[in-house]
């Protein structure tokens, strides 16, 4: 059965957690921290742990470039104490531009980079047992603690692994617990091209395809004005496909021509033209969008497709009162009761 939860990219952190209370009551199962460069996963999870008291939290995604592995694993590590281990890892790498221009990272090879990264996050909770010592192609590590190392809460956090080709894709099946898919995941998309690359890396690593979650952020938009919602579900949409690096799945899926219209007109500083590039029937094919009844009618087509939807409002181009609305209405009219 499909389980929900939601995800915010926009607001005050005290907003956000006030708000994480009411989806924890309302029935969703986890709540989520995207990372931007004006948003901290860790610090938004660490406020949203001390509210929420049974919902899982999850970082949708923590950046894993930019920090060496012994502080992703300690604040993994430190954020799973606080929620009394309700932590879901959720780590990718983000653009090969995202990786060099805003952290100063070598972008090469970013799937073989968490396959090593990952086992060694593993290690690194298991300092109690002894010390850690590794030599690898981008890591260098060696903790030989001094004193004491108490256990941490769970020694096996789970690690949600994010991409869009299907090389990082299989990241997920070869050393992952679950797969974050991307906004510009049809679920027809999830089915024939996320699932079997899931497969694929899971059977190179003699790995059973049934244990890794498949979850996908959805972009929801919910509101008494239908069009008002498709126009907000749009601007997202606009959004996330602007990046050249998503070109290749956007082709693959049919929406190849629109995706360099809106990447034209990003270009140029035209966000009204990035809007309205976007047509109607990818707004239908990627998002949920429009009045209570039919965002909950929408979300029908992603059971059996995705283990866990993670609904995601819209924020791009609206104002932090209107960022707020949109969060209570996916809170009040997406949710799973």
């Amino acid at each position: 059965m499909t389980s929900y939860g939601i995800t915010v990219m926009r607001g005050r952190i005290l907003d956000i957690a006030a708000m994480a209370v009411q989806a924890e009551r309302n029935g969703y199962d986890t709540v989520w921290s995207p990372e931007f460069y004006t948003r901290s996963a860790v610090v938004t999870l660490t406020q949203i742990a001390a509210t929420t008291l049974s919902a899982r939290i999850g970082s949708s995604i923590a950046y894993a470039v930019g920090r060496s592995p012994l502080t992703i694993a300690t604040e993994a590590r430190s954020l799973d104490e606080v929620s009394n281990g309700r932590l879901v890892l959720g780590l990718g790498t983000g653009t090969r531009r995202m990786t060099y221009d805003w952290h100063g990272t070598d972008p090469t090879a970013p799937a073989t980079r968490m396959e090593e990264l990952i086992p060694l996050l593993r290690r690194l909770w298991r300092l109690h047992e002894g010390p850690v010592h590794h030599e690898g192609r981008f890591y260098r590590v060696d903790v030989r603690p001094t004193a004491e190392v108490d256990p941490p809460v769970r020694t096996d956090l789970p690690i949600y692994t994010a991409g869009v080709n299907d090389r990082m894709v299989q990241v997920a099946g070869r050393v992952a617990n679950g797969f974050l898919g991307h906004p510009v995941f049809s679920p027809d998309y999830v089915m024939e091209h996320v699932r079997p690359s899931i497969a694929i890396g899971a059977a190179r690593a003699d790995r059973d395809p049934a244990e890794i979650a498949v979850c996908g952020l959805v972009i929801c938009a919910v509101g008494a004005d239908e069009e008002q919602a498709r126009r907000d579900a749009a601007a997202q949409l606009a959004f996330y496909t602007a990046p050249k690096a998503y070109a290749p799945v956007m082709e693959r899926q049919g929406f190849g021509a629109a995706a360099a219209a809106i990447r034209d007109a990003f270009a140029a500083g035209d966000l009204d033209a990035m809007v309205a590039a976007v047509p109607d029937r990818m707004i239908d094919t990627f998002a949920v969008a429009g009045t209570p009844t039919q965002v909950r009618d929408q979300l029908r087509r992603y059971d059996k497709v995705l283990d866990h939807v993670i609904v995601y409002p819209p924020s791009f181009r609206m104002t932090a009162e209107r960022c707020n609305a949109a969060l209570r209405a996916a809170v009040t009219h997406a949710t799973p009761r």
